[in-house]
């Protein structure tokens, strides 16, 4: 009997803290945080995804709106947070490949060096679109009331470093237009202006404004993919518009706290895979203009290291600093 002891005491011994760790995960709540106010593309992610791993781990996976400091302040919050798997967050393309270039030595985590990816969750195009009271059709006509009046245009995102906030200055670079930026704090009071008409454009994700396009309060100009999105498929992209090659999305995944064990995240990326491949969560997100993705935590670290060199290079030849 003593001799059975020792050997099971020295399995457990030999036994990996991950696959320990992973023998009884998920027991209890999941938070998951969004860097992001409520009403933007993040949220209508997060939640579908949410939703769905809720049902594929038998845990609450609860979402959690944490805004402020353009993603910093929910990041640095995250970076301190038990490596467990039972806080996770939103990454995004703002908080991983923009936000080490405009900050700097004053970003309060590393991208790389504070999380582990899991899994990218979807890509979202964004769209060029304007007021319908702007008397203008067609991106070509943008660039042209642009050029007759520079200075005079003006566009709406969701703060300073935004996505959209890149995607436009990265089309000015292209066109050589000048147009005026509004920054928000967040999508939704942004989209609240564009709407009654005190903002005259955006180059918006397309989930938050595609009931809008449809209902005829936007018209969209032209998309940011490399290929038309299906749920606007009579809008061109900026590519065919005149600009070949030209191409920006915003795109968002999941992370945890570096030092999460790697068992915890091979069950989450599991999960986040078939939450992926469920016919509500595609449905919910190709609905809104989004595209579900999905890949390993490796492919998503490489696409982190990817666009964090592509949109050094916009943040430092823009000049765009934080508020």
């Amino acid at each position: 009997m003593q001799k059975i002891s020792i050997v099971a005491a020295a399995l457990m011994l030999a036994a990996s803290p991950a696959a320990i760790a992973q023998q009884g995960y998920p027991s209890k709540t999941i938070r998951f945080v969004v860097p992001f106010a409520p009403g933007g593309s993040s949220d209508i992610i997060s939640r579908a995804v949410a939703n769905q791993l809720t049902a594929g781990l038998g845990q609450q996976v609860y979402v959690e709106n944490k805004g402020g400091g353009g993603g910093n302040i929910a990041m640095e919050e995250v970076k301190r947070a038990a490596p467990d798997g039972y806080t996770l967050i939103l990454g995004h393309i703002g908080t991983l490949a923009v936000n080490p270039a405009m900050y700097g030595a004053k970003l309060p985590y590393d991208p790389v060096k504070d999380f582990q990816p899991i899994s990218l969750l979807a890509v979202v195009p964004n769209v060029i679109a304007v007021h319908p009271d702007v008397p203008i059709k067609s991106l070509a006509e943008f660039v042209k009331a642009a050029k007759d009046k520079p200075g005079k245009l003006n566009y709406g995102t969701a703060g300073n470093g935004s996505a959209g906030h890149l995607a436009m200055e990265y089309f000015k670079m292209q066109a050589g237009i000048d147009i005026v930026h509004i920054p928000y704090r967040g999508t939704g009071p942004m989209l609240s202006d564009l709407l009654g008409g005190q903002v005259e454009a955006t180059f918006n994700g397309i989930p938050p404004i595609m009931s809008h396009i449809k209902a005829g309060k936007l018209r969209p100009l032209a998309v940011g993919s490399a290929a038309r999105v299906p749920a606007l498929a009579d809008v061109p992209t900026v590519a065919e518009s005149g600009y070949p090659g030209f191409e920006t999305s915003q795109w968002y995944g999941l992370m945890a706290p570096a030092g999460t064990p790697r068992a915890i995240i091979d069950r989450l990326a599991e999960e986040t895979r078939k939450a992926l491949n469920s016919d509500d969560a595609k449905k919910r997100i190709s609905d809104d203009g989004g595209i579900t993705a999905g890949g390993t935590p490796e492919q998503f670290a490489a696409l982190i290291a990817k666009e964090k060199e592509r949109w050094g290079k916009v943040v430092t030849t823009a000049k765009i600093q934080p508020d």
